[in-house]
């Protein structure tokens, strides 16, 4: 699908609340769904539900971004730290463009330590998802790509992203599992296919809202949550 001319940084936190930056690609941007319907939005309301003032999140985050261009869009975003909480999500497009590990490894690295950065030095105060399996939806399927090649590229990159985030001391959600239970489904998608739905996107905000509140509760020496054991072209991008 087609890439937005530029990024969206929205921001919208209150000065009296606690500040959130989101950083990411198309599923932070949410592709195809109302603002609200983004999960980092959905997260923030189910936060402040709980009495967590949390204001929706900044965002830094276009359809189709890799996580160099994630992180070259960082150093022109007007950002001014320290923030309460970050959420990163992003690897899908290099994975679509066919991208190295090895390569992703180190940038996603380097895009965690600049999300620790922004979380005023305090690993415990970021939350990283795992990327979706794009290759089971209804545009997956039809793009003559192998499914199964996909899925076991995801997982290789999320097994380095999970890595990561324990060693550092970051939180992580694995919403790959709901993504590839669900996926294919209609409600769970936009119109174009691939992305998710509102729907889709409150399913991540409800596996991550533990993770998030546990971050936003934690110093930045709090132990992370971690991986479980069990975890481990723009033409068209995810």
């Amino acid at each position: 699908m087609p890439v937005p001319s530029g990024p969206d940084t929205t921001t919208t936190a209150a000065a009296t609340s606690l500040r959130y930056l989101a950083l990411g690609d198309s599923y932070t941007i949410g592709e195809g769904v109302a603002p609200e319907g983004r999960w980092p939005l959905q997260l923030a309301r189910a936060l402040r539900a709980e009495g967590i003032a949390l204001a929706d999140p900044d965002i830094v985050a276009t359809t189709g971004w890799t996580t160099d261009e994630l992180d070259a869009a960082i150093d022109t975003a007007d950002l001014s730290d320290p923030y309460d909480f970050v959420s990163l999500l992003i690897g899908v497009n290099n994975q679509y463009r066919g991208r190295e590990a090895d390569e992703y490894r180190e940038q996603f690295e380097a895009l965690l330590r600049r999300a620790i950065g922004f979380a005023g030095d305090h690993p415990g105060r970021v939350l990283v998802l795992s990327i979706p399996d794009w290759g089971v939806t209804p545009f997956g399927q039809a793009s003559g790509r192998d499914t199964a090649a996909i899925a076991r590229d995801i997982d290789a990159f999320n097994a380095i992203a999970g890595e990561r985030c324990k060693a550092l001391g970051c939180s992580w959600t694995n919403v790959t599992p709901v993504s590839r239970a669900h996926g294919a489904e209609p409600a769970m998608l936009v119109d174009d296919g691939l992305h998710p739905s509102a729907a889709m996107y409150a399913e991540w905000a409800a596996l991550a809202l533990p993770d998030a509140r546990h971050c936003l509760g934690a110093s930045g020496d709090a132990s992370p949550s971690g991986p479980s054991a069990g975890d481990a072209d723009t033409g068209g991008a995810p």
